[in-house]
């Protein structure tokens, strides 16, 4: 008969969640805070290792920002009630974080910069984001809009405008970065930016700017005179 290993079986001060109430969370590794999300583990693997396996498998924790419900849900010993404490978890750390930067004030295109660089100089896809000002240009929300392919992402103005209107935003600037690290604009962003801008307009809700980031550099397209002020 074979035996696997489980969490339970390890000694109670190398159990996670032991060691998180004993310790405190602070203690306690990346794999060790997502196997206590996990609850368990598989007849191969606990849930300690089958973290480890997730985080060894998508080159870190990064993953968890990005990766679907479905995603997570097809990954072997991961099922629809575990793939939704994964998301649940990371979507409460990023609310979490906007209430951390406590609504700031963007000044800059370096402050735009400065919050998402290390967030979206590693993606493997174009993402599009928006963030969302209130008169006083603090930030309300900055919203996932689309992903697309290594070039290119589709942006549509509905996707855009409807979080605006939903939450009375005055302003929204456009970020998106380019997986080869050249943060140059290219026609095509060009284009989308005239478009979202003439939409804007007809709204009332201005674009700001339209940051693209790259590796360890970005580009604003209202500092290239791409976007002129109102």
């Amino acid at each position: 008969m074979e035996y696997h290993v489980t969490i339970k079986d390890l000694p109670e001060e190398l159990r996670p969640r032991e060691r998180l109430l004993r310790y405190g969370e602070q203690v306690l590794s990346v794999p060790e805070l997502i196997a206590i999300l996990l609850g368990s583990g598989t007849r191969e693997m606990t849930a300690i290792q089958l973290a480890e396996h997730l985080l060894t498998k998508h080159d870190g924790i990064r993953f968890l920002r990005h990766v679907t419900y479905e995603e997570l849900k097809s990954v072997k010993g991961i099922g629809p009630a575990k793939a939704a404490r994964l998301k649940a978890a990371v979507e409460l750390g990023r609310r979490l974080a906007m209430d951390f930067y406590d609504r700031p004030v963007i000044k800059s295109p370096e402050d735009v910069k400065n919050m998402v660089m290390e967030d979206m100089r590693y993606l493997d896809r174009e993402h599009f984001r928006a963030a969302y000002l209130d008169r006083k240009n603090q930030v309300i929300s900055i919203e996932d809009i689309s992903i697309g392919t290594l070039h290119s992402s589709i942006v549509h103005p509905r996707e855009v405008f409807k979080p605006a209107v939903k939450r009375s935003a005055a302003g929204v600037i456009l970020i998106h970065n380019h997986p080869s690290g050249d943060p140059s604009p290219s026609p095509e962003d060009i284009q989308t930016t005239k478009r979202l801008i003439e939409a804007g307009r007809i709204m009332g809700i201005e674009i700001i700017d339209h940051i693209i980031i790259g590796d360890r550099d970005f580009c604003s397209l209202r500092g290239r005179g791409l976007i002129q002020a109102r």
